[in-house]
């Protein structure tokens, strides 16, 4: 072979701008460049602009007095607090929102997705008539009927509803008695650790049991005995005792007991309504992208409604349900900044609102609150996801 018919065989040379590879990379680099310049000329106006007007930026006020209160705190609070501390305050008061809302919501909402689903045309035209009403109302009008209309519609402290329990409504809260364990409770705590450790195991084996014989083995109940038991005898053993300090009406309010402010219930209230409308429509969506063909087949194998909805359909409608799941815990998390119109201090309301008033500091205490949204929502997405690489199919 001549080296003329090499030459003629080879492929020929495509310029380096031509290369799609190449190209990708130039254009990714002038994305780059365009967003680092576009972030510096953003910090060069903000400094210039600062200067101008004699302001300082930096972090040192979170160790200044912060010299307002916080009707609800989870730690101690008073005027001579610092500023970090109500940054701690905002983020514990968000945090109990969203996670007391996403276990209610979560529940209501799959109850009423699969309601929605039912043969019964009086339950599912209700599931109907709430998912379609509730999720087509603005979210902040429904926190206003929480708090105007119903809560703050309450009697007065001397009127005060009474509710089972020896707990009390009215328009400054709902008071509950308050639990006081004393020292050694502690042992009931490690019980309660440890049959939640006792169940997980249980659960794992009986999984493996069925896959291995067939044979199911009632997990539920077992579960809820070992749950009962097992901290009521280390309770027991231990000598464990829990006082409870009631609500006590004096001249003008309630002293002692627990006292939830009714900022709080109203936010939670409409946050778990308005998210499990959001949720029963996906899980809808997801048990009905359930192949048909799967339920047949476990009728064929006698399962009951219940067995075939838990065993059969459920789990494979989980793959379907769990991406826009978490979307909604986050819309929740992220809505929990709407209770600042109904006076609930959470972060937004503490840190990024009075915080910000009294010191000046915009631009730390706006990035400190979004840092802390952003942290939420990523720690969210993770553990879903981590979920959903649990339960998505796995091929064979």
């Amino acid at each position: 072979m001549t080296t003329r018919d090499l030459g003629h065989d080879a492929a020929p040379r495509v310029s380096f701008y031509n290369d799609p590879k190449i190209r990708g990379y130039i254009y990714q680099f002038i994305v780059a460049a365009i967003l680092v310049g576009f972030i510096f000329w953003i910090v060069k106006n903000t400094a210039a602009n600062l200067a101008a007007q004699n302001k300082t930026t930096g972090f040192d006020f979170l160790w200044k007095t912060a010299g307002f209160d916080i009707s609800f705190s989870l730690l101690p609070w008073s005027r001579a607090s610092f500023y970090w501390e109500a940054f701690l305050v905002g983020i514990l008061n968000t945090l109990l929102v969203a996670f007391i809302g996403i276990i209610l919501a979560t529940m209501l909402g799959f109850t009423l997705g699969i309601a929605r689903l039912s043969s019964n045309f009086i339950i599912s035209s209700l599931a109907t008539i709430y998912i379609e009403v509730i999720r087509n109302i603005p979210l902040l009008l429904q926190l206003f009927f929480w708090y105007f209309a119903v809560l703050k519609a309450m009697p007065a402290v001397r009127n005060s509803i009474a509710l089972p329990f020896d707990a009390f409504i009215n328009q400054r809260g709902i008071m509950v008695p308050r639990p006081i364990p004393d020292e050694q409770f502690g042992f009931t705590w490690i019980g309660i650790a440890l049959a939640i450790a006792a169940v997980i195991a249980l659960r794992i084996w009986a999984k493996r049991r069925l896959e291995a014989t067939g044979q199911r083995f009632p997990v539920f109940l077992v579960g809820l005995a070992i749950l009962i038991v097992i901290p009521t005898i280390v309770f027991v053993v231990s000598g464990a005792s829990v006082a409870f300090e009631l609500p006590v009406l004096e001249r003008f309010n309630f002293k002692g007991g627990l006292q939830i402010p009714p900022e709080f219930a109203a936010l939670l209230l409409g946050l778990t309504i308005y998210t499990a409308a959001f949720i029963a429509e996906t899980v809808r969506g997801g048990i009905q992208a359930v192949n048909h063909g799967q339920t047949e087949a476990a009728q064929s194998l006698g399962l009951k409604d219940n067995d075939r909805l838990r065993l059969i359909v459920i789990p494979q409608a989980m793959r379907v349900i769990v991406p826009p799941l978490t979307s909604q815990y986050l819309n929740l998390t992220k809505n929990s900044s709407l209770g600042a119109a109904i006076g609930y201090q959470e972060l937004f309301n503490v840190f990024g609102g009075t915080s910000l008033n009294q010191t000046g500091r915009a631009i730390e205490c706006i990035a400190m609150v979004m840092l802390v949204y952003l942290t939420f929502s990523l720690l969210t997405s993770a553990l879903m996801n981590w979920y959903n690489a649990r339960v998505k199919l796995v091929e064979r």
